[in-house]
């Protein structure tokens, strides 16, 4: 009967990609003594590349036609050879260079072979007896590298005629970790032959010697855990001693378990005729890469006693003895295992726990985050990683919970109820899936990867060798809602539970303890546990609907909060905040549905105590956190429109100041949210802040004297016309959080003339500082800066500012005057006050004398009035390179020249060094210099006032504090040296230049002067 001929689209549904070379190659098949194209065809349908399949089993027809044949002809073995050969580009290429080793497939596995069994036919494979192998050299590389592969395609055979390949992970994954501890027991056998002589010499050994040292291979990472990928490195840690019943020493013991230890990872890494295994990696040892390679069990105890990082006990956490004396491995397991279950109780150890995931993670090039497997968000470590933290947190007490494999301990924390059963289920269910996809990508290759394909076609293999689809869509799409499971994983397997130590959740299985749940906060940074638990009590408690909606919002919110400076003060604001808001429709309806304003609140909150108090007076404030548009800070122009509108509401200056008060709290906060969140630049916020400011004295002043905002009379004239001149940083626009407000006050008699004039103005003056004063929200009007200091008069007369300017002025007046600003008052008034003012800041002549003044003077500010005690390197205002620094030198070159360059003629510091840059009176160089010192010192300044609450001119030296500001300033978590250090070295190159260019070279004398 003949043949009907195959159609493409018959062999498109086998799921062939290369259709005009398929009929071709089943042909080749037939004629070279292969299965017939009707019974090989729905085989091929069931194999993850039927290309790939079909290509690997003409080659090795081709080659080895008669291994094959006798191969094919055993039932069953056709069906698994196409599985092997379609899974695995690499095992095909293996049976090509060793066909006969397709034996190894002619009966299908009933059970996996235990640890004994591989171990005793890899030592085999080496003619190994008594520890000491037969064959060495390349020929004992070789024999066991062959063995190792062999066993390694029986294994994937097995695996891929799993019906359910993700329930039976766990158990390849273990052969697989017991296949690579016999490799390295076979390597080191022959490493043990090959440093043994009858003569000692260079990396040779007397045998007596050889075999009473004692070395042990511990198992780290997955080798460890016994979950072992088909391709991964083997992380390892030896350790070694003498045989106490001989006489070798322990040196001499270590020195050749070294040699032994070099020779054993070369035999399974090092390039041979026969591809290497995979890499021996001991790089989590002692010291890592600089340390010993081999060490006494006395020698690891002191250095994990002393010195070990909190992620090298986390590391220990997964150590198992894998190969060599076995006694000497479980009596290091045994020793390192108390130091490992108290590493939680250390000092920063989630800091640092964190700190290492996160370097893990920015180390992932940009172009990978979206396809790794392993690293990537919703990946392997993120269940690894909070698996092994619930451990180290739980393990303390309970030894239920120290397992070595991340399945066994999500059973056991399942168990001992510190996470729920459901959840434990779903995220090893997600686990596995995970892995699957991860054995699959490496067995194709038998290459280390955990990267998903980027093209189609790689991704529709990987869809049908794992089972998990049938199309590469399908495995993208559930490939994502793993990863978003995943991505929730540390909220509910740890922030979750703990509720339950509060209030009674209808969970099974999910029951944690005060004291658990006390260790458990206490493990991600909150210090005031007992405190933090009676907050999550507060706000959970009760049959309420706001009760329900915030046990379903704070696991969330608890892991937000963790991962502020500040999650303590962070909580308690919150529960401030939800007595005062909770029974509010809009507020947790807010959080609940917008995650970006419920993470923006728990930032804010758990980083800065001067937004938790300000928040107390306008807790309604939070909901611009669900519109960034609203973090923006408010034109100067919009301000004054509500000052004005505030104006013709109320006639009595008490009552429209309250008003004005409160408007500047709430627009100083919104600045204060913006600035946290990262919304504003440095500009922006001064700019922000000094308009604020402005306002309240234009509106307090126009309240007192009943004008409008210009000075115009809104009834009858006060009698005089009067002004309020901004000075220092207020003047030129730069105000920061907490920075005082320095002002100056001019009049010019109107109707009331003489001593009535002044005490009307001294008057407004004392109005103004009482309608001002803000006891949630300080306003300081510092006069310091007015004529003759705080021994002058608090205003004065234009005509007494011009008489005193011309007569009397120094030259410190006149560089104050150059921030001078007109702010409130008579339009009029403040014009002339201006052309006063220039005659002296901006002189056509300044000399010697003059500048030699500015600089004595600068120097005595330097020695005089930083505080007693306080550091010059780390004074923001004072210190060396610090903001005094940038401004002197800037303000002395307006001295000099802003006479015939009006560019200089600004009130703003860097404004002017930029002019300054353009008239080439500064190089652009120096002027960036100085520039980045000035805008640092100015952002930690508002920092540390964001940050305590304080106004603080020095940048703290507590860690605790200078982490804290650190955070505000947007360094990760962990950053408190590398703040110090970057504002010393901004200032240090700063203060360089302001040697150079403000006093001059230092001039050396002459080696015969005097």
């Amino acid at each position: 009967m003949k043949r009907e001929p195959l159609t493409l689209t018959d062999l498109a549904k086998v799921g062939f990609v290369e259709l005009g070379e398929v009929r071709g190659r089943l042909d080749e098949v037939e004629e070279l003594g292969g299965p017939d194209s009707l019974v090989v065809l729905p085989m091929l349908a069931l194999v993850a590349s039927p290309d790939g399949a079909l290509t690997g089993l003409l080659a090795l027809l081709r080659q080895a036609p008669a291994e094959v044949k006798a191969l094919i002809a055993r039932p069953g073995a056709t069906l698994r050879l196409l599985r092997v050969l379609g899974a695995s580009s690499g095992l095909a290429e293996f049976f090509l260079q060793h066909p006969d080793e397709l034996g190894v497939l002619a009966s299908a596995l009933v059970e996996l072979p235990d640890a004994a069994a591989l171990t005793a036919d890899l030592l085999e494979s080496v003619g190994a007896v008594d520890g000491f192998a037969n064959v060495v050299e390349d020929a004992g590389w070789i024999a066991l590298r062959v063995r190792y592969r062999r066993r390694l395609a029986e294994l994937a055979a097995y695996d891929l005629e799993q019906a359910d390949p993700v329930a039976g992970l766990d158990e390849v994954a273990r052969a697989l970790a017991d296949l690579a501890a016999a490799a390295l027991e076979a390597s080191l056998a022959v490493a043990r032959s090959m440093t043994s002589g009858p003569v000692a010499g260079p990396g040779v050994f007397p045998v007596a010697e050889v075999r009473a040292t004692r070395l042990a291979v511990i198992g780290m990472g997955k080798a460890g855990a016994a979950e072992l990928n088909y391709v991964s490195d083997v992380d390892v840690i030896f350790v070694a001693e003498a045989d106490p019943e001989t006489e070798l020493e322990s040196p001499r013991a270590v020195d050749i378990a070294t040699r032994l230890a070099i020779l054993m990872m070369r035999g399974l890494n090092q390039p041979t005729t026969e591809a290497e295994l995979w890499e021996v990696d001991p790089n989590l040892r002692p010291e890592g890469k600089s340390g010993a390679l081999v060490r006494s069990l006395e020698s690891h105890l002191a250095y994990y006693e002393r010195w070990a990082k909190s992620w090298e006990f986390q590391a220990l956490l997964k150590a198992r003895p894998l190969a060599g004396n076995l006694d000497l491995g479980e009596r290091y397991v045994q020793a390192v295992a108390p130091k490992v279950w108290t590493s939680a109780s250390r000092e920063n150890f989630v800091e640092s726990v964190q700190r290492m995931r996160e370097r893990v993670t920015d180390n992932i090039p940009d172009d990978e985050v979206a396809v790794q497997l392993k690293l990537g968000p919703g990946g392997l470590r993120d269940i690894e990683f909070t698996v092994q933290l619930l451990q180290l947190v739980h393990g303390q007490a309970d030894p239920d919970v120290r397992q070595a494999g991340t399945l066994p301990a999500l059973t056991a924390l399942a168990d001992s109820g510190y996470v729920g059963r459901a959840e434990a289920a779903e995220f090893a269910q997600d686990y596995r899936i995970l892995r699957l996809m991860e054995h699959r990508l490496q067995l194709e290759r038998l290459r280390r990867t955990h990267l998903m394909p980027r093209d189609e076609a790689s991704l529709r293999i990987l869809a049908r060798a794992t089972g998990l689809a049938t199309s590469a869509a399908q495995l993208t799409l559930r490939w994502a809602e793993v990863k978003r499971r995943v991505r929730g994983l540390h909220e509910r397997l740890f922030y979750r539970p703990l509720l339950s130590a509060v209030a009674a959740l209808p969970a099974e299985g999910l029951n944690l303890t005060s004291a658990q749940a006390e260790a458990r906060l206490a493990a991600i940074g909150f210090r005031n546990t007992k405190g933090a638990l009676g907050h999550i009590a507060a706000l959970t408690g009760g049959v309420s609907r706001r009760a329900t909606i915030q046990r379903h919002l704070l696991p969330v919110l608890l892991q937000w909060f963790s991962e502020g400076a500040d999650p303590d003060y962070g909580l308690l604001s919150f529960r401030r905040l939800s007595d005062s808001l909770g029974t509010t429709y809009w507020f947790l309806r807010m959080l609940r549905d917008s995650s970006g304003a419920a993470q923006r609140l728990t930032r804010v909150l758990s980083s800065s105590r001067f937004v938790g108090e300000l928040l107390e007076t306008i807790p309604e404030s939070v909901a611009w956190l669900e519109n960034e548009d609203d973090l923006r800070p408010r034109s100067l122009a919009t301000l004054q429109e509500e000052v004005r509108a505030v104006l013709a509401r109320h006639g009595s200056p008490d009552a429209a100041a309250s008003i004005m008060r409160t408007a500047r709290r709430r627009e100083v906060l919104r600045l204060a949210f913006g600035a946290i969140l990262g919304r504003l630049t440095i500009d922006e916020l001064a700019t922000g802040l000094t308009d604020v400011t402005a306002t309240i004295i234009q509106g307090v002043t126009a309240a007192i004297r009943g004008t409008t905002l210009t000075g115009e009379p809104g009834g009858p004239s006060d009698g005089i016309e009067f002004a309020v001149i901004g000075m220092g940083r207020f003047g030129g626009a730069e105000l920061g959080f907490g920075s005082d407000a320095d002002v100056m006050y001019v009049f010019r008699t109107g109707t009331l003339e003489g001593s009535a004039a002044h005490d009307r103005a001294k008057f407004i003056v004392k109005e103004l500082n009482r309608l001002t004063d803000d006891n949630r929200l300080p306003l300081d009007l510092d006069m310091d800066l007015r004529p003759e200091g705080k021994n002058g008069p608090v205003a004065r007369s234009l005509e007494s500012y011009e008489a005193y300017y011309r007569r009397w002025s120094l030259t410190w007046e006149a560089q104050a005057l150059l921030r001078g600003r007109a702010v409130a008052g008579d339009a009029d008034l403040l014009h002339d006050f201006d052309r006063v003012a220039d005659a002296v800041r901006y002189p056509e002549n300044i000399g010697a004398q003059e500048v030699r003044e500015v600089k004595r003077i600068k120097a005595r500010v330097e020695s005089e009035r930083l505080p007693q005690g306080a550091d010059p390197n780390r004074h923001l205002k004072l210190g060396r390179g610090s903001l005094s620094d940038v401004e002197w030198f800037v303000q002395l070159l307006q001295l000099q020249h802003a006479a015939r360059i009006p560019a200089l003629r600004t009130e703003s510091t860097l404004g002017a060094l930029s002019a300054a840059v353009e008239a080439d009176l500064v190089s652009e160089a120096d002027a960036d210099i100085l520039r980045a010192a000035w805008l640092f010192a100015s952002r930690c300044r508002s920092a540390i006032t964001l940050w305590t609450n304080r106004t603080a001119d020095v940048l703290p030296t507590d860690r605790v504090q200078l982490e804290g500001v650190a955070r505000v300033l947007e360094y990760p978590p962990g950053s408190a040296n590398r703040l110090e250090e970057d504002y010393l070295a901004v200032t240090r190159r700063a203060r360089a230049v302001f040697e150079r260019r403000f006093y001059g070279p230092v001039e050396r004398a002459g080696p015969f002067a005097g």
